[in-house]
């Protein structure tokens, strides 16, 4: 979910610690007179979230009838080795990718989820949910880098991308019969214990599962097969978690909504510890998280527990989403759409059109915004590498028709205590 938004804090927290960078982050940057490769959106250092951002602002450029550019998408699909595994960035994707080239789940998975959604590169995405089969974990899921121990998020966001491309996720067993679900399902705490129906972004050394908001978020997700950009479920009844050793992965999903949902009812935003070395030594609001936890929400079918919290978005995180550029205004996005939220007047601002102005002048918008439970965008699940659904043509040619044009111009993950 959130995962990129970390990274770069992850990379100060190994120097402040005097620790040498964990594998995951060991990309050499850019130096800060190298020229941002065109058609990629944003304007900071992309070693740690290139590929992140760019496939972020397309999935939710796309639940708001906007087609990215043809400059954008050759620069995403440009960054794909031959494998189908995405890395998190390549300064030169003319050089092959080779056994130095640090893999990662993340980047592939959610490159993987954009190019579905927006209907272009089909094979590539196919290519890259093959690769994503071809590194999973004995246990069932996966972890960030080929090779690492699973992880919840992780092993969530790759469920979205293999089920966008039509992979029978519940199908994919190891030699011992785990699934990915299993795998999840492992780190969710029991109900009546302390925090329980959360999950954990990995047990402890010695097997112990500490809640994680971000993973819970992801959980949830994942268990229910859905990708990142989720509209609304129809509604349930309220959350409730239930106990047992035989749950289905739509009951321990249900029972992280709980978790979430009463979180969030003691405050309408969730919060986050403070780096090491920062001179606030308070926790401070955690807006992407807080985003996460909606779009969990609403895709769980309890829209109704994250009013609360998007009414806190639209008052507090528009500022954030700004200064943390794509990633953080996809996110909004993302919620907005999830609750039925304007996304073009969220907070007083056109996030639309801010995430837009961001990256290459998209290829074609169409208004209004759609509808979290309304006729929704193709889902690209054919062959067609038209790029455009029937949906985005018959808004743009509506628009077209009254003469009206328009231009409309997290991670590396930690885990949270």
């Amino acid at each position: 979910m959130t995962v990129r938004r970390s990274a770069a804090a992850l990379a100060t927290t190994a120097v402040l610690l005097g620790a040498a960078a964990p594998v995951a982050v060991a990309a050499p940057s850019p130096s800060p007179s190298a020229e941002l490769p065109a058609g990629l959106y944003g304007t900071t250092d992309p070693t740690y979230d290139g590929v992140w951002r760019q496939s972020l602002a397309f999935l939710a450029q796309k639940i708001e009838y906007v087609t990215p550019s043809t400059q954008a998408v050759e620069w995403l699909a440009g960054q794909q080795c031959d494998s189908g595994a995405f890395t998190s960035y390549r300064a030169d994707p003319a050089k092959p990718c080779d056994a130095s080239t640090v893999m990662d789940t993340n980047a592939t998975a959610i490159a993987v989820q954009a190019l579905v959604e927006i209907n272009q590169r089909r094979d590539d995405a196919n290519n890259g949910a093959d690769w994503l089969k071809s590194v999973q974990n004995e246990d069932g899921g996966w972890g960030y880098n080929p090779g690492s121990p699973s992880d919840a998020n992780s092993t969530s966001i790759v469920i979205g991308a293999l089920a966008r491309t039509g992979v029978p996720v519940n199908e994919l067993t190891t030699a011992d019969g785990s699934t990915p679900y299993t795998a999840l399902q492992s780190l969710a705490i029991p109900c009546g214990d302390e925090d329980g129906g959360a999950f954990a972004y990995q047990p402890g050394k010695k097997g112990e599962l500490t809640a994680n908001l971000d993973a819970t978020a992801a959980s949830v997700l994942g268990l229910m097969g859905k990708g990142i950009a989720s509209g609304t479920s129809n509604a349930v009844k309220d959350p409730a978690c239930t106990k047992g050793d035989d749950l289905s992965p739509e009951q321990t999903a249900q029972n992280g909504s709980f978790f979430l949902a009463d979180t969030l009812e003691k405050s309408p935003y969730l919060e986050q510890a403070p780096m090491p070395g920062a001179e606030d030594s308070e926790p401070q609001p955690d807006y992407g998280n807080t985003a996460d936890a909606v779009v969990a929400l609403a895709a769980s079918g309890h829209t109704d527990k994250a009013e609360a919290s998007v009414a806190w978005l639209q008052k507090n995180a528009t500022g954030w989403a700004k200064q943390g550029g794509p990633s953080a205004t996809a996110q909004l996005i993302l919620a907005a759409h999830a609750t039925g939220a304007d996304a073009r007047s969220f907070g007083g601002v056109d996030l639309v059109k801010q995430l837009n102005t961001m990256g290459p002048s998209p290829a074609a918008t169409a208004l209004p915004s759609p509808t979290p439970t309304g006729p929704q965008p193709s889902s690209g699940t054919d062959s067609d590498d038209s790029g455009l659904s029937l949906g985005w043509l018959i808004g743009i040619g509506l628009v077209a028709g009254a003469g009206i044009g328009f231009l409309l111009s997290m991670r590396r993950k930690k885990q949270q205590p």
